[in-house]
C-alpha cells in the first residue's frame, strides 16, 4: 500500500503540467539577524495526556518499544530523546490512591468520550516513566480537585513520583489550564465565583510548597526541582484568568520557574468552518494564531521582574483543541503545519513546543495500543516531528543551537521558508508549499488534475562556500492523505519495522542540487510538500 501510494505520487509529477508561474525568489540574509530565534535543547518534544502515559510507554514487563523508536528516530537528528510532559485535562482528575495495584483505572461518562471523567493511579503507574531509556520528564499534579483529602494525596504521590524520577526529572507541573476552572466550560466550575489571580497564585504557591517540603523528606537531591507553570489555555472565552495579572500576583515569588509555560491550539475541533486548507494549509493564518503567543511574550517581558533568560515555551498544543477532527489533523496537511508552525515558533523565540498525544486522538503523532477505535500505527503528523527535528539539527550543545530566521516570501498563504545559521554561517533552509493537493477516496491516488509544484530561487549568502545542497523531502500523495508518506525516503511505519526507520526503494534520498550562478538554487517543491536543503 505504501510503496503504490509513492509511486502514485511519481507518475503523477512526471505527467504534471508545465508550470508558467515564476520562480519564488527566496532571499537569504548574508547573517541571521539578532532577532532570529534560538531553540532550547529538546525543542521537539511531546505532551501525552495523564490517563493515557502507560498506553504509550508500556510498564516494566511490557515496554512500548514501538513508542520508544519513534522517540529514538527525533534523537537521531536533535541529539536528545524528547522531553516528555505527563499531564493534560486528565492531569486534573487524577487521583492517587496508594493501595490500589492497577496502574489507572478509568471511568468514561460515555463508551466513545475522549478522556475519562475520573481516574485513580496507583505506584505501579510510576513503572512507565522507566520503559523508555534516555528520557526526561515533566509529572504533574492535581491542582483542580481542592478537598483536604485531594490535597492529601497530592502531597502523598509527589513521594512516590520523586523516588520513581530520580534521574529522570525535568521539571514538575500542578495544575492544568487552571485558568478555566472558574468557567463552566465542560462541566462545573471548580473554583468559586469571583476566583481570579491572586486567589489562584497563592494556591499554587501554597501546594507547590507542600509538595516540596515532601520530597524534601524521600528524596532531598529533588527538593530544589523546578517547575513548569502557569499552563494556562489562555483562550478567549475559556480562560477567566489572564497571565501577566498572575505574573504579577507573585506566580515566581520562590523563583522557582523552569520555563513560563503556556498552551497553544491553532483552532478548535468544533468551530465551524475551519477545513484543512483554511486553517492549516495556511501560513497567514498560523501567522496570526502564534502572533497571539509573542504578543503575551512581549507583555511578560516588558515586567520589570522577569528574569531576562526565563524561557517561554508552549507546554501543551497541537493543531485542534479538542483532540483534533478526521479529514483534518490526522493528515499529512497537518504535518506540514507541525513544520511550518513549529519553525514559525523557533523563528520568534518560542523556545519548546510539547505537542500534546493521547490515545485515540485525532491530532496524534502516532497511536500506540491497539484499540476498538484506532490501530497502533505511525500517523501522518508524526513526519512533521521528524521534518522539524531534522531541520534543527543537534541541540544538546548551546554553541551549537541554530539561530532561525523566517523568510517573509511573495506567497503570503500558501508557502513559508526558513533558514537556519550555525556558528555565524547558512547551515539550512526548509521550503514548505502548502497548495492543497487532495489525494481523495481511501488516499489512493484518483484526482482528475495534475498535480502542481512551485519553483523557488534561492540567493544564498556570498560567505556560504558550498557548490551543492542535500536535499531531504516531505512527501505524500497528497494534502488529505493519512498513509504513504515519507521523509527523505524513509518511512517510520510500525508495520514496517516497528516505527524504526525503513529507506523504501522508490522514492529519492540524499537528493543533490548545485548551486548556480551568482549563488542561485533553483528547486522543485510540488504542491502539499516541503523540502529541506542542508548547505
Amino acid at each position: 500500500m505504501l510503496k503504490s501510494a509513492i509511486l502514485s505520487l511519481l507518475v503523477a509529477l512526471a505527467h504534471a503540467h508545465p508550470k508558467t508561474q515564476k520562480a519564488t525568489k527566496v532571499h537569504i540574509p548574508d547573517h541571521a539577524p539578532s532577532t532570529a530565534g534560538v531553540p532550547l535543547e529538546n525543542f521537539v518534544s511531546f505532551s501525552i495526556e495523564f490517563s493515557y502515559f502507560p498506553d504509550f510507554a508500556g510498564n516494566a514487563t511490557h515496554p512500548n518499544t514501538f513508542s520508544n523508536n519513534l522517540l529514538e528516530n527525533i534523537a537521531h537528528y536533535s541529539g536528545a530523546k524528547p522531553y516528555v510532559r505527563v499531564g493534560g485535562s486528565s492531569q486534573d482528575n487524577a487521583h492517587f490512591a496508594a493501595s490500589q495495584q492497577e496502574a489507572t483505572t478509568l471511568t468514561f461518562a460515555t463508551p466513545d468520550a475522549d478522556q475519562p471523567a475520573h481516574l485513580t493511579f496507583g505506584p505501579a503507574f510510576f513503572e512507565s516513566y522507566h520503559t523508555w531509556p534516555n528520557t526526561t520528564f515533566v509529572h504533574g499534579f492535581n491542582l483542580k480537585a481542592n478537598t483536604t483529602a485531594d490535597r492529601e494525596a497530592v502531597i502523598e504521590s509527589a513521594q512516590v513520583a520523586c523516588r520513581s524520577l530520580r534521574g529522570q526529572l525535568l521539571a514538575w507541573q500542578l495544575g492544568n489550564e487552571p485558568d478555566g476552572y472558574g468557567s463552566g466550560l465542560g462541566g462545573p466550575s471548580a473554583r468559586p465565583a469571583g476566583w481570579n489571580e491572586v486567589d489562584y497564585v497563592t494556591e499554587w504557591l501554597n501546594l507547590t510548597s507542600a509538595i516540596r517540603q515532601s520530597v524534601q523528606t524521600a528524596c532531598p537531591k529533588l527538593a530544589a526541582a523546578e517547575w513548569y507553570a502557569p499552563s494556562f489555555a489562555a483562550s478567549p472565552g475559556y480562560s477567566q484568568l489572564e497571565q501577566i495579572k498572575a505574573w504579577q500576583a507573585g506566580l515566581d515569588s520562590a523563583r522557582t520557574l523552569k520555563v513560563f509555560d503556556t498552551h497553544h491550539y491553532q483552532a478548535v475541533a468544533t468551530d465551524p468552518g475551519i477545513t484543512l486548507k483554511s486553517t492549516l494549509l495556511n501560513h497567514s493564518a498560523t501567522a496570526d494564531s502564534i502572533n497571539i503567543l509573542l504578543n503575551q511574550s512581549r507583555l511578560l517581558h516588558a515586567q520589570p521582574d522577569y528574569p531576562s533568560d526565563l524561557p517561554f515555551i508552549v507546554g501543551e498544543g497541537n493543531s485542534l483543541a479538542r483532540q483534533g477532527r478526521l479529514g483534518l489533523s490526522n493528515t499529512f496537511g497537518a504535518a506540514l503545519w507541525t513544520l511550518d508552525a513549529n519553525l514559525l515558533m523557533a523563528s520568534n523565540n518560542i523556545s519548546r513546543f510539547h505537542m500534546h498525544q493521547g490515545t485515540n486522538y485525532r491530532y496524534q503523532a502516532w497511536q500506540p495500543v491497539d484499540t476498538n477505535r484506532t490501530t497502533i500505527g505511525t500517523k501522518a503528523p508524526y513526519y512533521g516531528n521528524i521534518a522539524v527535528a531534522a531541520f534543527l539539527g543537534d541541540l544538546t550543545k548551546a554553541e551549537n543551537r541554530p539561530q532561525v530566521v523566517n523568510i517573509p516570501l511573495a506567497g503570503g498563504k500558501s508557502q513559508a521558508a526558513y533558514a537556519s545559521f550555525v556558528r555565524g554561517e547558512l547551515a539550512k533552509v526548509t521550503l514548505i508549499n502548502l497548495q492543497d493537493y487532495n489525494t481523495t477516496v481511501e488516499n489512493e491516488y484518483r484526482s482528475t488534475s495534475p498535480r502542481g509544484s512551485k519553483d523557488f530561487a534561492l540567493k544564498i549568502p556570498s560567505s556560504c562556500n558550498s557548490e551543492s545542497a542535500t536535499l531531504q523531502r516531505l512527501l505524500a500523495n497528497g494534502s488529505d492523505a493519512v498513509t504513504g508518506v515519507t521523509f527523505d525516503g524513509y518511512s517510520y511505519n510500525h508495520e514496517l519495522d516497528n516505527g524504526k526507520p525503513v529507506l523504501l526503494g522508490n522514492v529519492t534520498h540524499a537528493e543533490r542540487i548545485k548551486v548556480g550562478l551568482h549563488g542561485v538554487v533553483n528547486v522543485e517543491v510540488p504542491d502539499s510538500s516541503a523540502v529541506l536543503l542542508s548547505f
